[in-house]
């Protein structure tokens, strides 16, 4: 559904035409998984797979929310009477984004939002940080309250962690509202500073395939929590504000000192190594060596698979087929247990890995999987 037909919806919807309609794209993150909540070191490139929103604003502090993905007339609800955690549905996320922004001061009148997203949902591709982003950017717009991008990124990490209730990062937030077309996002998660680096495959002949498992997954689910409280542990019990001040050669030693807990141990030993792999993409990519990434990648599957403990079969069943049928490096990609894994593959294997996937998923007797082409695309923006 394009920008004409969401702002034709919205008007069906609410019998009035919308101020405007905003994009924010879904994203792939190409390296430094878990390390966000970590202070450490993601690289993020945005899909062109966006969530679309048609807005206008309201007096009278209703807010009215409609996805044409969802069956259902509009949810309404009061912005004085939004509280955390009270919202267990998908309206969560666009009305902890009104939320978070009353709280942090912006006078919300409400708004009637009319939503439809072409970002698959459970697939680890941030479909819910692209929600919350497309309608801070157009509530932003609307009221004139001038926040750049990373500080909506903020408040829309805030939405989810209070409002919704789920732990995570601050990078799926600031890949959806930061990234720009042809380039993959280098965010230190600690600072929010951030480096743009051209990461053109096209050019080298090279493809990035994403594989949607279509094994669901959510964030809000116990296990992600309980791998962020183990990495809070294990800072705890090194001395340090958080693993990102753990250094890479001074890995031996940590884990030295935490003697016995070995699942911290596992926990540490991916963070620290993860945040190492980041800037070696870095370095490779700034060298314009976009092949040698791809055994990083597959380290960081591994990484991922054996330490964290966050992969799932059919993850690594694509990244083991995709390797064998001559991909430069595979890896899970997102929070795990489930969802999706990237492949770095040459232009001309793009059909041969993509089959060998398709086949080994029907021989395994699986949903057969969704297998598309990442192309770098750009961040949130108003379309209309």
């Amino acid at each position: 559904m394009g920008a004409l037909e969401v702002r034709e919806g919205f008007t069906a919807l609410y019998g009035t035409a919308p101020e405007g309609v905003w994009a924010a794209p879904g994203r792939v993150n190409l390296i430094g998984e878990h390390t966000d909540y970590n202070d450490g070191f993601v690289m993020p490139f945005a899909l062109p797979h966006t969530t679309l929103a048609a807005v206008a604003r309201r007096t009278d502090g209703v807010l009215r929310l409609h996805s044409a993905d969802m069956p259902g007339a509009p949810v309404e609800l009061r912005v004085a009477d939004l509280t955390p955690e009270s919202d267990r549905n998908w309206t969560a996320y666009p009305a902890g984004v009104v939320w978070a922004l009353s709280q942090a001061g912006h006078e919300m009148t409400g708004a009637d939002i009319h939503l439809s997203s072409t970002v698959p949902t459970g697939a680890g591709l941030s479909s819910s940080a692209a929600l919350e982003v497309v309608v801070a950017l157009a509530l932003n717009d609307l009221h004139g309250l001038n926040l750049r991008g990373w500080q909506l990124a903020r408040l829309c990490q805030r939405a989810e962690n209070i409002y919704v209730g789920a732990p995570t990062g601050i990078m799926d937030q600031t890949a959806s509202a930061c990234c720009e077309a042809g380039h993959a996002l280098f965010l230190d998660t600690r600072d929010l500073s951030q480096r743009q680096i051209p990461f053109d495959l096209a050019a080298e002949g090279l493809r990035l395939l994403v594989v949607d498992t279509r094994v669901g997954h959510a964030h809000s689910d116990g296990e992600y929590g309980r791998r962020r409280e183990g990495c809070e542990k294990g800072a705890a019990l090194l001395g340090v504000d958080a693993l990102r001040d753990i250094p890479a050669d001074g890995l031996d030693a940590a884990l030295d000192r935490l003697g016995d807990e070995e699942e911290v141990r596992r926990l540490v030993r991916h963070v620290v190594t993860e945040n190492a792999r980041v800037e070696r993409v870095v370095s490779h990519l700034q060298s314009d060596d976009l092949r040698s990434i791809g055994p990083i990648l597959t380290e960081g599957h591994i990484s991922l698979r054996d330490d964290f403990r966050v992969s799932c079969p059919e993850l690594d069943l694509v990244v083991d087929t995709a390797l064998a049928a001559g991909a430069l490096g595979a890896r899970m990609t997102g929070g795990g247990f489930g969802g999706s894994a990237i492949a770095l593959v040459e232009e001309t294997d793009v059909e041969p890995v993509t089959e060998a996937i398709e086949k080994a998923f029907t021989t395994a007797g699986h949903t057969p999987p969704r297998v598309f082409e990442a192309v770098p695309s750009a961040g949130a923006h108003r379309v209309d």
